[in-house]
């Protein structure tokens, strides 16, 4: 027995009316973070015992710095859509609310920026 309406369940709409791209986002993140924390643990693994010279020439690599860019949004991204779903669901006063998804979506896109802007540093420098 299903609570959606018809055109709800055709759409594949929740009653939050974007649930399936939370979703999705939510899941294809979560795949694509699978591989790329293989690699880098991988990669740190290996590189245990080396001189900040060699683990800078490593990182500084454009295929590692973009697999690192892309570890680090993927990370960041997945992270806050999951928070987001917390706050959601578990804070009921709206205005803590609001106060706690503005603060969470900020620190994620400062932590993700300095996080990218080390990596370019290092690639760049």
């Amino acid at each position: 027995m299903s609570l959606r309406s018809p055109l709800g369940r055709v759409r594949g709409l929740g009653s939050a009316k974007d649930g399936t791209g939370h979703w999705w986002a939510q899941r294809l993140t979560a795949l694509a973070l699978v591989p790329l924390t293989l690699w880098f643990c991988v990669a740190v693994i290996s590189l245990s015992g080396a001189d900040h010279a060699a683990v800078a020439d490593w990182a500084g690599s454009p295929v590692v710095a973009g697999l690192l860019i892309l570890l680090i949004a993927a990370t960041f991204y997945h992270a806050y859509l999951g928070v987001q779903v917390v706050i959601e669901d578990y804070v009921h006063n709206e205005m803590f609310k609001i106060a706690g998804l503005l603060l969470t979506k900020a620190a994620a896109i400062v932590l993700a920026l300095t996080g990218i802007l080390s990596v370019l540093l290092l690639l760049l420098g």
